[in-house]
């Protein structure tokens, strides 16, 4: 306590929320307009009302007694070299912890997000940070390391500002962003001078026309050429920052804007002018999701069945394993649970397929153009379908026994059972597409490329995925009893099914691949399966549905635990060191990298190892064909055309991607198939355009609802064999379910 004081008075000032310049502040706390006054005088000298006036925040203010009282050398021992102290940031936006935050000068952004700030609530994904308000800029995952200080703020392009913190996740549009802070800064410029005034003001008009859709070529380059100008010319701290909100999202979300121009497209579901409903826009696929829904709502189960193969040729695999980006983006998120949108679509392919035979179309006029399509994937199977529906003769060529790629061989059948799969290839057969199994493709098998070519094939389609899988490098690995992911699964698929009976399986690895491991170590007899994953369990890649019943069925998740070395005796494996891990500096991607903790190591006694730490292309079968292949294992294709450097040979899926999901290969086996159609001259319209009516069909439910809980396999029921575990919708469920949906895409 001491005798200080001072008498605080509030007005309502006449002028706008920001004043860029000092003077029109003072004038401002006078009741005038916020304009600027020329100086000298200076305010030290006259400044409001005339008198001697001293001018900084809040927190300048509120360091000067800290700082008098404890030395000037205690405030610079805080912070770095040149950014001394703490800083106070507002933490904002999406974030669980949010409200006024101190922390030392050269913090790492990361660390007061994510350890400080508690991450991004609900499971999404970090996208960037807004610093420094309105006139700041954005920063993005791949700088979640950048100390918070002056000088490292500059240099990516944003400024410290007064502490504003505003975290961003993946469901926002940066293009829609710039604009909203662009707006805000348009109406507080104070006019002084043009470049600031009116130039906000037109690169708010070509940002309005982009988020409307209506952005055309050579508008990105306007508006850097606009925003460097304003920096160079406005007379004030505001007008100099004004066009940084533009020009960082530019500079690190790029893609973005192109994505609004080019292909009318908002990734994060924000620019509504641009598509009938979020689900529908984050469908890779590109199904109109609320019609089909509506469709069961009225009990129309086979016409929803229709309505969705017209974008989707295997809606009773995706029904099972798509990931459903879709209800990601459900705005009925908001008042309870998005809406079970894979349950549905499984739903009407399962009664489609129930209620009699569902024959494809043949088309009437056959063209007389081969196309070979390589591997029977979803990306393959996919382009075959597009491209027979078209009048092309098509055939497959499948290495394996069966036709379906990975799904066959990989995806489990307690998740897929190999008769639904069997029945959708059927009806890709139906149009006449030859598949043709055990006939691999490639310089080391009995059929090239260029035999291929010779043989009259007009255009080839390359949907050979991602098979060859990463190895530990480790002595050991060679070991009886260490196993890789997908010849694991392969055997179990395919044969011959191993047993386990008794025995303790370590699993290494956290995606979809691991997880189906370890669910069918249990079920051909473990006594015992461990998962070990070196981060944290919200990072593991795969699907959380299947983490969770995982964990159900008895598997237990070692997180932060990373292998270390095999231990082998007589030529079998015995054990598996491991070693303890924490979150260290942040990946390019955001997420934490994992450290080892020296002297932690563990040892675990195995009979088997499973190795699943991802894939990579099998470039092989590639060798002096010139198709070009990128590190670290994807095809070269041309943006756009999916044309490889090779003329007629196209690729698509995760041959091009690496390691994705089945929804996102449907989705480029599609668009190939759409760009093989128009380089053979054809038009590249491989979906008849139909009139969609978007009216509603009954009441909305806008009270609380939670989803319809589809019923599963009882636990005691699952681990004696591969029944499947997800027993699907009955026609009420399904019904009360489509019930939920807000018709969002319902305008008027």
């Amino acid at each position: 306590r001491t005798d200080f004081s001072f008498d605080l008075e509030i007005r309502l000032g006449a002028g706008a929320f920001v004043c860029g310049e000092e003077t029109a502040l003072l004038a401002s706390i006078e009741g005038k307009r916020g304009e600027p006054k020329p100086k000298p005088p200076f305010p030290a000298q006259s400044g409001l009302w005339g008198k001697p006036t001293v001018i900084n925040n809040v927190e300048t203010f509120a360091n000067v007694p800290a700082i008098i009282r404890n030395g000037w050398k205690w405030f610079s021992s805080i912070g770095t070299e040149k950014s001394k102290g703490t800083k106070v940031f507002a933490l904002a936006g999406k974030i669980v912890n949010n409200g006024l935050i101190e922390v030392p000068m050269g913090t790492n952004l990361g660390e007061v997000i994510f350890d400080v700030g508690g991450g991004v609530p609900g499971g999404k994904k970090f996208k960037a940070a807004q610093t420094g308000g309105p006139s700041g800029g954005c920063i993005p995952a791949q700088h979640l390391n950048v100390p918070i200080d002056y000088e490292s703020l500059s240099e990516l392009g944003t400024i410290m500002g007064s502490g504003g913190l505003v975290i961003m996740d993946e469901d926002t549009c940066m293009v829609d962003l710039a604009k909203f802070f662009l707006d805000f800064i348009k109406d507080e410029s104070c006019g002084k001078c043009t470049a600031c005034r009116s130039g906000t003001a037109r690169m708010l008009e070509i940002l309005d026309r982009i988020t409307k859709g209506e952005g055309r070529e050579g508008d990105i380059e306007l508006l850097e050429e606009l925003g460097q100008s304003i920096k160079d010319s406005a007379l004030c701290g505001l007008g100099q920052s004004a066009p940084n909100p533009v020009l960082s999202t530019i500079r690190y979300f790029r893609e973005e804007y192109e994505e609004h121009i080019k292909d009318k497209y908002c990734r994060a579901s924000v620019c509504a002018t641009m598509f009938h409903s979020s689900c529908h826009n984050s469908c890779p696929a590109g199904i109109d999701i609320p019609i089909y829904v509506d469709l069961i709502r009225q009990h129309k189960y086979v016409e929803a069945y229709r309505f969705i193969k017209r974008d989707n040729p295997l809606p009773l695999i995706c029904g099972r394993v798509c990931h459903h980006p879709c209800e990601g983006k459900c705005n009925r998120a908001k008042i309870d649970d998005p809406i079970a949108i894979r349950n549905l679509k499984r739903f009407v392919a399962d009664y489609a397929f129930e209620h009699g035979p569902l024959e494809e179309t043949v088309p009437v006029i056959k063209k007389n153009i081969k196309v070979a399509v390589v591997g029977s994937g979803p990306a393959g199977l996919t382009c075959a379908y597009y491209l027979a529906k078209k009048g092309y003769q098509v055939t497959i060529f499948e290495e394996q026994s069966i036709a379906g790629g990975m799904l066959a061989s990989v995806i489990p059948e307690y998740r897929l059972p190999k008769a639904k799969l069997q029945a959708e290839i059927d009806t890709i057969k139906a149009l006449g597409v030859e598949i043709r199994t055990n006939c691999g493709v490639g310089v080391d098998k009995d059929i090239t490329l260029e035999r291929l070519k010779k043989d009259g094939y007009k255009a080839i389609f390359l949907a050979v995925g991602a098979q060859l899988e990463y190895k530990l490098n480790l002595p050991g690995e060679d070991l009886e009893g260490v196993v890789s992911g997908l010849s694991f699964l392969t055997s179990i698929n395919l044969g011959p099914v191993p047993n386990l009976t008794g025995k303790k399986v370590v699993v290494i690895g956290g995606g979809n691949v691991a997880i189906d491991a370890a669910r069918c170590a249990l079920r051909v007899g473990a006594q015992e399966v461990h998962i070990v994953y070196r981060r944290a369990k919200e990072d593991m890649p795969a699907m959380r549905e299947e983490v969770q019943e995982a964990e159900n069925e008895g598997i237990i998740i070692h997180t932060h635990l990373n292998y270390k070395n095999i231990i082998g005796e007589n030529g079998k494996v015995k054990a598996l060191e491991c070693i303890r891990m924490r979150g260290g500096n942040f990946d390019m991607s955001g997420r934490r990298k994992a450290i080892p903790i020296e002297g932690s190591e563990i040892t675990m006694p195995v009979d088997m190892v499973i190795v699943a730490i991802g894939q990579t292309l099998k470039r092989g079968f590639l060798k002096g064909t010139g198709v070009q292949v990128v590190e670290p294992g994807r095809i070269e294709v041309e943006p756009g055309t999916y044309l490889t450097s090779v003329e007629g040979i196209f690729s698509a899926g995760d041959a091009i991607t690496g390691p994705k999901t089945v929804v996102e290969a449907i989705k480029g086996g599609k668009e190939a198939a759409a760009n093989i159609d128009r380089y053979l001259g054809g038009d590249g319209d491989i979906i008849p355009k139909i009139h969609v009516e978007r009216k509603l069909s009954g009441e909305i439910m806008e009270k609380e609802q939670p989803r319809y809980q589809m019923s599963v396999l009882p636990l005691e029921n699952r681990l004696d064999g591969f029944t499947e575990v997800e027993l699907g919708y009955t026609e009420e469920e399904a019904v009360k379910e489509a019930c939920r949906c807000l018709r969002c895409d319902v305008k008027k």
